[in-house]
């Protein structure tokens, strides 16, 4: 069971994502709200991280910044959500939305792996290989590889698991020309925020994508961008190939799940304090190294 969307009266909640709420702004624009949910394996777990939404937020917009001139992204006049909201709607979401421009979103996210983890690893130990490209043989856990890969993955419903998919499904789902471009464009923001990471103790390991189109078909960067929900951010100093990394992002839940007698599927299980606090930290510590 989601938590109750926020109140706001002026304006129709047109759809409740894992982590994020959405509200019609007006016939070309839309307000994004981060709210404090964590999902983990694409289950939205009962338990909320204290200023999670706003840590998110933050990042993205940072990230947003730094990286509009590889590609535009949907951010607008961010000005216009104070102008309309009334003193009491725009104090709940404040700090934690953004106004965007209306887009079509598209039905595939781009996966960039600049290390070997997660379901890459997994489907390395079984196939020697992940969405359909060959690795190198007697790679080791968190193994950098020699050139950042890109593996697109369907967009699942709430409830549902994103799955791996080749660059041939990708392109059947949204066409030559827009898979390659996103291609393109995705490593290049990798590539970029991946040093600029590094250079703050950081190691970006992977992270994950989601592209929109306007009315003329150009493209735009749309939802979050290296967040450490959608990212896998390492401690450069703790950092040894062949041990699973120490980590600076979802990941630690993640991690705590996979201890628990749980089936991945919903409802998930209450987290304890400790690992709220935990989580809670390690969202702060990547924000202050990424902002230092």
């Amino acid at each position: 069971m989601l938590e109750q969307a926020l109140k706001l009266k002026s304006l129709k909640l047109v759809n409740q994502g894992k982590v994020r709420d959405i509200y019609e702004f007006n016939k070309d624009s839309l307000l994004i709200v981060a709210s404090d949910r964590l999902s983990a394996f694409d289950v939205i777990l009962p338990t909320s991280i204290p200023d999670k939404g706003v840590i998110l937020t933050e990042i993205s917009n940072f990230w947003f910044k730094k990286t509009s001139h590889i590609i535009k992204n949907h951010l607008i006049n961010q000005n216009e959500i104070k102008e309309k909201l009334n003193k009491a709607e725009f104090n709940q979401v404040k700090n934690r939305s953004i106004l965007v421009k209306r887009l079509n979103p598209l039905p595939v996210e781009s996966v960039i792996r600049g290390y070997i983890i997660g379901s890459g690893w997994r489907d390395y130990l079984s196939f020697g290989e992940t969405s359909g490209i060959k690795l190198p043989k007697n790679l080791k856990l968190a193994d950098k590889l020699s050139e950042p890969i890109f593996t697109p993955s369907t967009k699942a419903k709430i409830g549902k698991h994103d799955e791996n998919i080749n660059f041939k499904s990708a392109e059947n789902l949204i066409g030559k020309d827009s898979i390659s471009r996103i291609q393109t464009v995705s490593l290049s923001l990798y590539k970029f925020a991946y040093e600029l990471a590094l250079k703050k103790g950081i190691i970006l390991a992977d992270t994950k994508f989601e592209f929109g189109t306007d009315s003329k078909g150009e493209l735009y960067l749309i939802d979050e961008i290296f967040t450490p929900d959608s990212s896998r951010y390492w401690p450069l100093s703790l950092y040894q190939p062949g041990e699973s990394p120490v980590s600076m992002d979802k990941q630690f839940v993640r991690d705590y799940l996979e201890t628990l007698d749980w089936n991945k599927q919903s409802p998930g299980p209450e987290l304890p304090h400790e690992i709220i606090k935990k989580t809670q930290a390690k969202y702060s510590q990547l924000k202050n190294l990424l902002f230092s």
